[in-house]
């Protein structure tokens, strides 16, 4: 009787040593009530059935999606529609992957954790919406509304000691509503069409300002020139008829005779007509000359050898 009494009671004292697996956790459970959680290895707590442990695995990722029925029978439709930063609505689809991050708090203050965490996901997805553009969430701002989402989404879970990690969350789709998107692509359409006249706009400004700057800098350049050069001619006349002017007030008929021969040789040295007076008035002893090269030139003759012909002009 004491060999079955000391068996019983190292079986119950065996009962004390338990062994938590790598993707596991250990709910320690007192009477039922959960007073601590261990990780993986080897532990002891006390023997049945003052103390009980339940094995979890943490280690599984579990996935919710966002935009089809919910558990409870939502329509898709109305799970799907958000309300953007600037008053659009749009439909998203989402994919939230969450694992199990503290056993104890996940087993005790969790009902149901699937539903519990698409509450929290959709809540937390929609905020993030009502707050950014409809053009950014359909483009460059969806991985910046995911990451947003699962922080915010983490938040709340912690709030609620829910033991559960959101691991990630992915934005799968954000769109108009199928009634209506055709409008919005013809808006965005007109959009595109109008930012791409404003850029072709921009660039031929861009082009031709330039241009017409550089032309009318030239001109002002030209004119300022053209400027210079009509006051230097001017000044320059100016001072040669100061100059004649100071010499006619020094000697009148002197300098008035000589402005006189000064023309009459200037035209006369363009002149090609040569007129003979053959009055015989105010010409005694004046050979009269006649050119017979009508006023050119005669060509150089070199002189003719002895007994030769000497040609005759104009041959």
């Amino acid at each position: 009787r004491l060999m079955i009494a000391a068996l019983v009671a190292i079986g119950w004292a065996a009962t004390a040593i338990y062994k938590v697996q790598p993707d596991e956790q250990g709910v320690v459970l007192r009477f039922g009530k959960w007073v601590a959680t261990t990780g993986p290895g080897l532990h002891v707590h006390l023997p049945y059935p003052v103390e009980t442990v339940l094995f979890p695995k943490v280690t599984e990722i579990n996935e919710i999606q966002l935009g089809e029925a919910s558990a409870v029978g939502a329509p898709s439709g109305r799970e799907r529609q958000m309300l953007t930063g600037d008053e659009n609505i749009v439909e998203a689809d989402c994919s939230v992957f969450w694992k199990i991050r503290d056993a104890g708090q996940f087993l005790f203050n969790v009902n149901a954790p699937d539903e519990t965490v698409k509450i929290a996901a959709e809540g937390a997805l929609r905020e993030v919406i009502s707050r950014t553009p409809i053009q950014a969430a359909m483009s460059n701002k969806r991985q910046q509304i995911a990451d947003e989402t699962r922080n915010l989404l983490q938040s709340l879970l912690d709030s609620e000691e829910a033991g559960i990690q959101i691991t990630q969350v992915q934005l799968q789709r954000v769109e108009p509503p199928q009634a209506v998107i055709d409008a919005f692509n013809d808006v965005q359409r007109a959009r595109a069409d109008q930012e791409r006249a404003r850029n072709e706009a921009q660039a031929y400004a861009n082009d031709i300002l330039p241009r017409a700057r550089g032309e009318a800098e030239r001109v002002r350049q030209d004119a300022a020139a053209y400027k210079i050069q009509v006051v230097n001619l001017a000044q320059g006349e100016a001072n040669a008829f100061l100059s004649v002017f100071a010499s006619y007030q020094a000697a009148k008929d002197v300098t008035a005779w000589r402005l006189y021969l000064d023309s009459v040789d200037e035209v006369l040295r363009k002149a090609s007509k040569v007129i003979v007076d053959t009055s015989g008035k105010g010409v005694s002893g004046v050979v009269p000359y006649m050119p017979l090269t009508d006023g050119r030139p005669r060509p150089y003759l070199p002189p003719a050898a002895p007994g030769a012909r000497q040609p005759e002009a104009g041959q």
